[in-house]
């Protein structure tokens, strides 16, 4: 199943996709849950129940006839992970940078979780923006200290992510979370393709472009370390919860690692896509000159 997060006419729901079209799943069902994270902490009987879903009329609206949102809008984690494709490896230590000899993770706050086709923004402080197109894996269930055997069944699904990084930002923190945490950042979707519509989530080719031009290429068997290692690993530091994010590692081909450097500005348009998950594709436009709390704009509103 494909599941999505979509706004239409103001309000936002959770849908399945079927062919060109989304069926609003609490609109079709009164049981199932109305947004993605309240889905997925649910369990199995509620997914059953979406598996059951059909179109009827009043329930189904045309894709685009909404406005596709991430698919988990509000994990309580977005993990990351660096330097785990082999190629990207290769390109580090060209431009001697260190690389790490164990899995090295990061945060990116969940406040840059953005859209599958919002805008991101070029921060005000900085011209040093860069993509990485990534596999995101979406934990099902709640879990700690899971065997590798045992990850693919923590699985709820996969989506597409673009790590989108800004890169000055990012080397001033041995931890890297601060230049992966800019606002609108972490655009990804379209939509939750559910585990058992991939077969081998390993054997995905991906491709990220920028104004049309192929800047990464390559599949996910060039991971260092596979999604199943990456779960046994985290889980066993933390409990990982339904609706969490991670985010698997990009392969070669980052602006940073070019020669001259080439960045991202403003009117790029930057699209990654993962076959048999679909893409997401964003704009790069100015920051917003905003320099006053939320609350004062509501209230200038």
């Amino acid at each position: 199943m494909k599941l999505a997060t979509f706004n239409i006419r103001g309000r936002t729901s959770i849908g399945k996709v079927i062919a060109d079209h989304i069926v609003d799943l609490p609109a079709r069902d009164a049981a199932i849950p109305s947004t993605m994270l309240a889905l997925l902490q649910a369990g199995p009987d509620a997914m059953a129940r979406v598996r059951k879903v059909e179109a009827t009329p009043g329930t189904v609206y045309p894709l685009a006839a909404v406005r596709l949102l991430a698919p988990v809008p509000n994990p309580s984690k977005y993990l990351a992970i660096g330097m785990n494709y082999r190629k990207h490896v290769e390109e580090a230590l060209r431009h001697g940078m260190k690389v790490p000899d164990t899995q090295i993770w990061f945060n990116k706050q969940v406040s840059c979780i953005n859209g599958p086709y919002d805008a991101v923004h070029l921060p005000k402080v900085s011209s040093q923006l860069d993509y990485e197109v990534e596999l995101g894996v979406v934990i099902g269930q709640r879990c700690r200290h899971v065997t590798r055997e045992q990850a693919r069944s923590v699985i709820a699904g996969y989506t597409v992510c673009n790590d989108v990084t800004v890169r000055d930002w990012q080397m001033r923190s041995p931890t890297m979370t601060i230049g992966k945490s800019f606002d609108t950042t972490g655009p990804c979707g379209p939509w939750l393709v559910t585990d058992d519509e991939i077969a081998d989530p390993h054997d995905l080719p991906m491709r990220l472009l920028v104004n049309g031009e192929l800047r990464q290429s390559e599949s996910t068997s060039g991971m260092v370390y596979d999604i199943y290692d990456q779960i046994a690993y985290l889980s066993t530091v933390m409990t990982l919860e339904p609706g969490d994010l991670i985010a698997t590692g990009t392969p070669s081909g980052v602006g940073v690692a070019m020669s001259p450097q080439v960045f991202l500005k403003i009117g790029d348009v930057v699209r990654a896509e993962i076959d048999g998950i679909g893409f997401i594709e964003n704009k790069v436009l100015a920051e917003p000159n905003l320099n006053y709390t939320f609350g004062e704009l509501h209230a200038r509103q």
